[in-house]
C-alpha cells in the first residue's frame, strides 16, 4: 500500500500541492511564475505542484508525464491551459468523459466523469526532463491515488515516461508481466486487475509533426471507453 492510503483524495491533493521535496523543481516551478510569460504577464501563476482531478469514483486513469510551464503550472489544473489540454478534453468530451471540451482555468466548470487525470511528475520540469530521483520522490503520490481510486480498472498512459512509470507502479505491488510490455501509440498489457493502454502524448512535438492525429487520439479514448463499460 502506499504511504498515503489512509487519506482520501482531498487531503491528498492538499498534501501534493504543498510538497517541497524536489529543490530544483521548487526553483525552476516559482521562478516561471515569477518571470511569467508575456501573454500571461497580467496573471497570476500557481506555481506550486499540481494535484490529480477528476472523478473520485473514476474507471479510467490518464497518467501524463509533467505539468506544463505555462500550463497547468500557470492554471493549477492537469492539461489545463495549453495545447496539449486542448487536445486531451476534446477527446475526453468527444468519448463522453468530460461535460465540455476544452479547459482554460480552474473555475470554468470543466467536469470529468468516470475518469481521473494525474502525472507522473507534479511540477512543471525545466525542458520538460525530470530527473530519475525527482520521478522516484513523486512516486508515493501515484501509489497513493491507486489506493485511492478504488473503482478504477484502465489506465491510460501518456507517453514513454508515464508507461514506465505505471508499470513499475504496478510491479511495487507485485504485479509484473514478462517480458515487459513495450511502448507504443496503441499498446494494451493486462497488468494484475488493470488494463494498461498507450497513446503518444498530445505534445505539441508530436501533433504538430502529425505523429499524434485527432483520429489516432480518439480511437484511444473510444478503446478505453469500450474497456471501462466491459
Amino acid at each position: 500500500m502506499g504511504f498515503l492510503f489512509f487519506m482520501t483524495l482531498v487531503p491528498l491533493q492538499r498534501r501534493i500541492v504543498a510538497c517541497r521535496l524536489c529543490p530544483r523543481l521548487v526553483r525552476w516551478r516559482e521562478e516561471v511564475a515569477r518571470l511569467r510569460k508575456a501573454a500571461f504577464a497580467d496573471q497570476v501563476y500557481w506555481g506550486r505542484p499540481v494535484p490529480g482531478f477528476g472523478d473520485s469514483e473514476a474507471r479510467l486513469w490518464i497518467v501524463g508525464l509533467a505539468p506544463a510551464a505555462h500550463g497547468a503550472n500557470r492554471t493549477g489544473r492537469m492539461f489545463t491551459g495549453d495545447r496539449s489540454g486542448d487536445w486531451l478534453y476534446r477527446a475526453l468530451h468527444k468519448a463522453g468523459f468530460a461535460n465540455q471540451a476544452s479547459s482554460v482555468s480552474r473555475d470554468d466548470g470543466l467536469k470529468l466523469r468516470n475518469a481521473y487525470i494525474s502525472a507522473v511528475l507534479r511540477c512543471a520540469p525545466p525542458q520538460n526532463k525530470p530527473l530519475p530521483l525527482e520521478r522516484e520522490r513523486c512516486r508515493p503520490y501515484l501509489e497513493a491515488e491507486l489506493d485511492l481510486l478504488k473503482r478504477m480498472r484502465v489506465i491510460l498512459a501518456l507517453g514513454g515516461i508515464s508507461w514506465d512509470g505505471v508499470l513499475g507502479l504496478l510491479a511495487g505491488r507485485g504485479w509484473v508481466v514478462r517480458p515487459k510490455p513495450k511502448f507504443s501509440h496503441g499498446a494494451e498489457a493486462q497488468v494484475g486487475p488493470y488494463r494498461l493502454l498507450g497513446s503518444y502524448h498530445p505534445s505539441q512535438q508530436n501533433t504538430f509533426t502529425g505523429k499524434l492525429t485527432e483520429p489516432m487520439f480518439d480511437a484511444i479514448f473510444r478503446r478505453a471507453k469500450a474497456l471501462v463499460a466491459d
